[in-house]
């Protein structure tokens, strides 16, 4: 139940901040004013609520956010609603408080009782609070292909269109996935023996793990032998003719210092390990140049045998370890194409399962379609007959299946449209075909009526769902609304003064000038500001005498219908 709504710098609204009365649960709110003042910006704010797409240009100029909040009452019964704000980990009261907040560059910040929320979590619960009807909406009467979602949503048929939307999506890989076998199965032959030709080529050349980065310093060293043991032979020379002869002088000498003098005695130890490791040096130098080779036969070998590695690099991968593990997996894939028989059939078997399984929930779904269908027939000709229409007819056909798999969708496999037919003796036709501006207006108005007792939303919200509507037809739209204001909480943006006249609480919408600058108000009316109101509805800005009694008949017959 909507308690409060509170607009800033939205368009032409500068401040605007409503209240309604929390001892009058089932209430008709409606707002009136001339053509241009403002009331679609109302709308406007109540859908930025649900998750509607904002924009920079609704941000009044000059100001830098537009803020729109709505309090609502949650009851007891809206157990989903407070399980949605339990697991979004916000404050679960018998209250919600939605925030949302647009700055000039287009983004937006929602809030849900103060914490910050995302889009989605806020339009799911929203959705469970209130429902809006635009007149734009009738246009979706026009489009046989929603027909069939106004169906589901008044026979409550979610639970069991989503289960006929997840088998058919397992269906739907699983035929995927049987075709790509059948596909890898018309190659079979060509990809074995293409498989078989790498794996063997690999298999015959056997690489080993960064061999190739062993085998080029192998290369380097034997492309620099000569290099490499006359310089080292040079080294070794030096050091075992005339360093070490020296360094042996030096520590015999240093043994006698040692002698004479015992402040020597680490001088002499530092020296006679240098002359150790000056020796040792030498050994392993005379070690290197010995193992060193300038075969030009290994190195010929060596360097044909990177051309052969390279080659498989180009081929399978960058490095040996990315050749060897295609070689794995050509080898498993082979081992596959062995086995696709078995494989194809086993996906076969699979899919047929599915195929039951989404065809057993398609006709289900569609059998309890067809009991909504003939109950919502009944309905909308009892809504129809209190809305101004002789002996309306409205049918749901559904098509003929010829092949009911071939006609599979993620909703099934049901095609319907709506035929109408507004006078006796006429035949039904498509609904898009006969229906004329103010029949779609109460079409729609039947519709809601019937959605808003099988929804669990308390509040219904209509925006000049009367366009096109006068006369009695207005009279009946008029007590249709009033009715279903009986046991929700109704907000009504209307021309029509009969409807205005029907409202528990009536705002007017007006557009003035502040400041020098445009800006929309909304002010509740006392009862003879109500009256004044109506008037001008009726007769325009010049109302007479008797055009006043009229709206305070209306005014009357109202309150007596309420």
């Amino acid at each position: 139940m909507l308690r409060e709504l509170k607009v800033e710098n939205l368009a032409l609204i500068e401040s605007l901040h409503l209240s309604f009365d929390r001892a009058d649960d089932a209430s008709l709110v409606v707002l009136t004013g001339e053509t241009g003042a403002g009331k679609s910006i109302m709308m406007r704010a109540i859908d930025l609520l649900s998750g509607g797409r904002g924009s920079a240009d609704w941000v009044r100029s000059g100001a830098e956010t537009c803020t729109v909040e709505a309090l609502f009452d949650v009851g007891e019964h809206f157990a989903d609603v407070h399980e949605l704000l339990r697991d979004g980990g916000f404050d679960d009261s018998d209250q919600v408080l939605f925030k949302r907040v647009i700055n000039t560059e287009g983004r937006s910040r929602f809030y849900i009782n103060g914490s910050m929320a995302t889009a989605r979590l806020v339009s799911e619960i929203s959705f469970r609070l209130f429902s809006i009807a635009s007149q734009h909406d009738h246009q979706r009467l026009l489009q046989p292909a929603l027909h069939l979602d106004f169906l589901d949503i008044l026979g409550d048929h979610q639970k069991q269109r989503e289960q006929v939307r997840s088998c058919h999506e397992a269906w739907r890989v699983a035929q995927q996935e049987l075709a790509r076998l059948h596909e890898q199965n018309r190659e079979r032959e060509q990809r074995r023996d293409f498989l078989a030709y790498q794996i063997r080529e690999i298999g015959d050349i056997a690489p080993e793990p960064d061999e190739d980065e062993r085998l080029g310093i192998e290369r380097k060293r034997l492309k620099n032998g000569e290099t490499l043991i006359r310089l080292s032979r040079e080294c070794h020379e030096l050091l075992e003719e005339s360093i070490s002869e020296n360094l042996a002088v030096v520590r015999k000498n240093m043994e006698q210092l040692r002698q004479l003098d015992p402040d020597v005695e680490t001088l002499a130890d530092e020296l006679s390990s240098y002359a150790y490791l000056a020796e040792d040096f030498s050994a392993r130098l005379r070690d290197y140049f010995d193992t060193l080779d300038d075969d030009p036969a290994r190195l010929d070998a060596i360097s044909a045998r990177l051309d052969k590695l390279q080659g498989l690099k180009r081929k399978y991968g960058e490095t040996l370890t990315d050749v060897l593990n295609y070689l794995a997996g050509a080898r498993l894939e082979l081992e596959a194409l062995d086995n696709l028989d078995q494989q194809i059939e086993a996906q076969r078997n699979k899919t047929e399962r599915l195929e039951r399984q989404v065809l057993d929930c398609a006709e289900q779904l569609s059998t309890a379609r067809q009991k909504t269908a003939a109950a919502m027939e009944q309905a909308m000709a009892r809504e129809l007959l209190s809305l101004s229409f002789e002996q309306p007819t409205i049918e749901v056909r559904f098509q003929p299946v010829e092949d009911k798999l071939a006609q599979m969708r993620a909703v099934g496999f049901d095609r319907v449209e709506f035929f109408f037919a507004a006078n006796p003796g006429e035949p039904s036709r498509p609904l898009a075909r006969v229906a004329s501006g103010g029949e779609l207006s109460r079409l729609m108005l039947a519709f809601k009526c019937l959605l808003a007792r099988k929804d669990m939303v308390e509040t219904v919200i209509f925006d000049e769902v009367d366009a096109g509507i006068g006369g009695q037809a207005a009279e009946s739209v008029a007590r249709k609304i009033r009715e279903l204001a009986g046991h929700h909480q109704v907000i009504c943006i209307t021309h029509l003064p009969q409807i205005a006249a029907r409202g528990t609480h009536h705002f007017l919408v007006e557009k003035g000038m502040s400041g020098g600058r445009t800006i929309t108000s909304v002010a509740m009316l006392s009862e003879q500001q109500r009256v004044e109101e109506l008037a001008r509805m009726l007769a325009g800005e010049s109302p007479s005498v008797q055009t006043e009694a009229w709206a305070r008949e209306l005014l009357a017959k109202g309150k007596r219908a309420a």
